[in-house]
């Protein structure tokens, strides 16, 4: 039986469909309250997320600036050898906007999932346990041999396992998402993360952070009713990102929005260097606006030279409308810190 509840939320209304669950589901008042204050309005029986299932809890802000490094060790030749336990699972439920909960499918019980972060020339060790009840598989952009793509090294449900194997490269932003048909559906749920290559000899030192830009159709019409930067739409909108004045910022910026061609990135205040997939030293050019395809990646560098909020944003109305938006709040040494910003006030 397929669960619906209609939802006014975000300035739009619609309705949220469960599939069918290996879980009882519980009968609820017409109209409940959600654990974050929501109103939902619901018809005949609902399976209440909040009560029945594992919610995954999500902080933009940690994972902005966290990365996973991965247990390091040296082999015998000098080799540095970094691996990572990544476990895929598909039963999860995200309360991704107030009232609006999506079934997600979670590399490590995140969406994203964590950001593998090596060097060039490391060997990278991924020990892959799928605990989902589908078929899941890691898929690496960059360089690798064909039986670690995880096109054809399909590992089955319930505990299968599998361990991927490379030399990592090239340098840049790359990510990792599972292949399995139909992929937009697999991506769709949440199954992708970043992969960081960096040079041997380092980059600049910076503020940095990466941005997974993702939407979300909720409604499983083939449009997207939600959109965001790292998940949780207008996150920080409300919980600006701070950083200094005078100081490099550099953010990783990778494109995963599905059922649209294009989306793009827009900073107000200032101008970046652009870096194509990171992959250049040397930026492609300088501007305020850049145009991504789907999996399309890049690295941006830019410092704010004056004090106070300066917004980033799809520069498409819709997307930027529907969650895809934020604040910069740029500060010197003397200001205090921001916790979170009534954005229009």
């Amino acid at each position: 039986m397929a669960v619906v509840i209609a939802i006014v939320s975000l300035g739009f209304a619609g309705y949220l469909v469960f599939p069918t669950m290996d879980i009882t589901a519980q009968e609820q008042p017409e109209i409940f309250v959600t654990h974050t204050g929501a109103v939902v309005q619901t018809t005949g029986d609902v399976l209440d997320p909040v009560y029945t299932i594992q919610e995954v809890e999500f902080d933009p802000q940690k994972y902005l600036r966290e990365f996973d490094y991965g247990k390091v060790s040296q082999l015998e030749d000098g080799t540095t050898l970094r691996e990572f336990t990544i476990i895929a699972e598909d039963d999860k439920i995200m309360e991704i906007a107030p009232g609006i909960f999506y079934n997600v499918w979670t590399f490590n019980g995140s969406v994203p999932g964590p950001t593998i972060r090596v060097t060039e020339g490391d060997l990278v060790r991924i020990h892959f346990t799928n605990n989902g009840s589908k078929e899941h598989t890691m898929h690496f952009h960059g360089n690798h041999p064909a039986e670690m793509d995880g096109i054809f090294e399909i590992v089955g449900s319930g505990g299968g396992q599998f361990t991927y194997e490379f030399i990592a490269g090239p340098v840049g932003v790359h990510l990792y998402h599972c292949h399995v048909m139909p992929v937009e559906e697999h991506i769709g749920h949440g199954l992708y993360g970043v992969f960081i290559v960096d040079p041997k000899e380092g980059r600049q030192q910076a503020d940095e952070m990466v941005m997974v830009l993702n939407g979300f159709d909720t409604d499983f019409d083939g449009e997207n009713n939600l959109y965001a930067a790292n998940t949780i739409p207008f996150y920080y909108q409300h919980h600006p990102i701070q950083v200094n004045t005078n100081e490099l910022i550099r953010v990783y910026v990778v494109n995963i929005v599905g059922l649209d061609p294009i989306n793009n990135f827009h900073l107000h205040g200032t101008l970046y260097k652009y870096y194509p997939t990171g992959t250049d030293m040397t930026p492609s050019y300088f501007s305020d606006m850049t145009t991504f395809s789907q999996s399309e990646r890049g690295i941006l560098e830019f410092e704010y030279e004056y004090t106070g909020r300066y917004m980033f944003h799809a520069h498409i109305t819709e997307f930027s409308d529907k969650g895809w938006s934020g604040l910069f709040y740029v500060k010197d040494s003397s200001q205090p810190n921001m916790e979170v910003y009534d954005y229009g006030s």
